[in-house]
């Protein structure tokens, strides 16, 4: 039995500062946003020049607040199956 797929999903936002994020906010093939993992060094300093934020703040279903992007952006993570999953971003697509 499979706990974690791997599969590409669109970045809705981000925490931290868009120079050099945090973790990013991603819509789960299921509608859900969730936010990841703690971003590595080398994959902030890819993702972070592509983010372009959005006013305001915005927040996921378990309440976790992000800054919304603009949906153009699509990233390779590994997702946990279940009800709580944790989203580890692999690379940029």
């Amino acid at each position: 039995m499979r706990h974690a797929d791997t599969v590409d999903v669109a970045v809705v936002g981000f925490t931290g500062t868009a120079r050099h994020p945090k973790a990013l906010a991603v819509r789960l093939p299921d509608g859900r946003v969730a936010l990841s993992q703690r971003l590595t060094t080398a994959l902030a300093s890819v993702v972070g020049p592509r983010l372009v934020p959005q006013g305001g703040r915005a927040f996921t279903k378990a309440g976790d607040s992000y800054t919304p992007t603009v949906d153009d952006l699509v990233v390779e993570v590994v997702a946990g199956t279940t009800r709580h999953a944790v989203v580890t971003v692999v690379r940029l697509r």
